[in-house]
């Protein structure tokens, strides 16, 4: 019973530790990163190569 009551104090003590105060929340803005491409045709180069080895191997 002593551990129960133990527990529970602790568990009390440790909650109020984590209360919010009344200062606004700070948001830092996001921030955003473009990335400029070299050409249009570079998101198709991978799945062509997984398609020429799927090919290849099906030949074998």
């Amino acid at each position: 019973m002593k551990k129960l009551v133990l527990a529970a104090a602790l568990t009390a003590a440790a909650s109020t530790a984590f209360a919010g105060n009344m200062e606004a929340p700070v948001m830092e803005p996001e921030v955003i990163v473009e990335t400029a491409t070299s050409s249009s045709s570079a998101g198709i180069v991978v799945p062509l190569i997984l398609l020429a080895v799927v090919a290849a191997a099906v030949a074998d």
